[in-house]
């Protein structure tokens, strides 16, 4: 069974997301594109991205895009399988640039429909954990809560990652 047109893999942080979505990605036999959101603004990022390159493996048309997504699947083909790793990052970089994210989310969701190619999405599950003490990260977490809320309405398998278990909580995996 192949990967459905969109999915959502959402986790905590370290809890075998990514890995998972990797997964999922590699087990189809269509051309593999990781779209990398993170920037490296400090050491501990830079290691981090460092690891999840190394845990990639080789076989990945590896794109660093930190905002544009929608011209990223522009530019895919049939034959390939996109994952997006993450959602959450792409959102830090819209707050920082302090925009709305209604706007890009609306793209990026338009751009998924129009892509040719399988779309897999990592996001972090932020709501589960202590109410963060600042009005902006009270924000953010929200923010993040409704992305992941529109992601999921419109993919059609949505896994959640704990303790590097799948939990299927939408559609059927392939």
């Amino acid at each position: 069974m192949p990967l459905p047109k969109l999915t959502i893999v959402l986790g905590g942080t370290a809890s075998g997301k990514s890995v998972f979505a990797e997964q999922l990605v590699t087990k189809t036999e269509l051309s593999r594109v990781y779209v990398a959101t993170a920037q490296a603004w400090d050491n501990e990022m830079v290691n981090k991205i460092a690891t999840h390159r190394a845990q990639r493996g080789a076989g990945w048309r590896t794109v660093e895009e930190p905002r544009d997504l929608p011209r990223v699947l522009s530019t895919v083909t049939l034959d390939e399988v996109v994952l997006i790793d993450c959602a959450t990052l792409w959102l830090t970089n819209l707050t920082l640039d302090n925009a709305d994210p209604s706007g890009p989310t609306d793209a990026l969701l338009t751009a998924i429909a129009s892509c040719p190619a399988p779309v897999v999405i990592v996001s972090n599950e932020l709501g589960m954990g202590i109410v963060p003490e600042t009005p902006l990260g009270r924000q953010f977490r929200n923010a993040q809560g409704m992305l992941n809320q529109r992601i999921a309405t419109a993919a059609d398998l949505a896994v959640m990652v704990i303790a590097g278990l799948p939990l299927v909580l939408k559609g059927t995996l392939p």
